[in-house]
């Protein structure tokens, strides 16, 4: 019953994206919307835990395993495989005598024709790794 009505949930905010000027078109515009669900679903447990409501708290526990089983379920590029792009990238880039900062190297990666373009990663992910790699 749980995984149906998370199904329902998704299914039913796919359909609402769908109206808006940016529908959900992509793996990971999905996987996008999963995370969203699973930290609400989080934040759910928790408040229901802190206001000392088990029965709501397992619901939303329940609701977590199953989104963390379909987020799973999304390819995307291994970190591995994004730090050695975002490597290359800024070594490139100083190559080319230009100062990399997160938004030239995120803006060069994502460009098109760029080496992330088109590609299965998360954003945030990407930025992550960047902010690293520049520290």
């Amino acid at each position: 019953m749980i995984r149906l009505n998370v199904l329902r949930a998704l299914i039913s905010e796919t359909n609402n994206a769908a109206k808006t000027a940016s529908p959900i078109q992509t793996d990971i515009q999905l996987l996008s919307l999963i995370r969203k669900r699973l930290n609400a679903s989080k934040d759910a447990a928790k408040e229901f835990d802190a206001a000392e409501r088990p029965d709501l708290k397992e619901k939303e526990d329940a609701q977590v395993v199953v989104l963390e089983e379909y987020a799973s379920q999304v390819k995307t590029l291994p970190i591995a495989e994004i730090k050695e792009v975002v490597i290359n990238e800024i070594a490139a880039m100083i190559n080319a005598n230009t100062k990399p900062n997160q938004g030239t190297v995120l803006k060069a990666l994502f460009a098109a024709g760029g080496p992330l373009d088109g590609k299965p990663v998360d954003r945030k992910e990407v930025a992550t790794e960047v902010k690293n790699a520049l520290s």
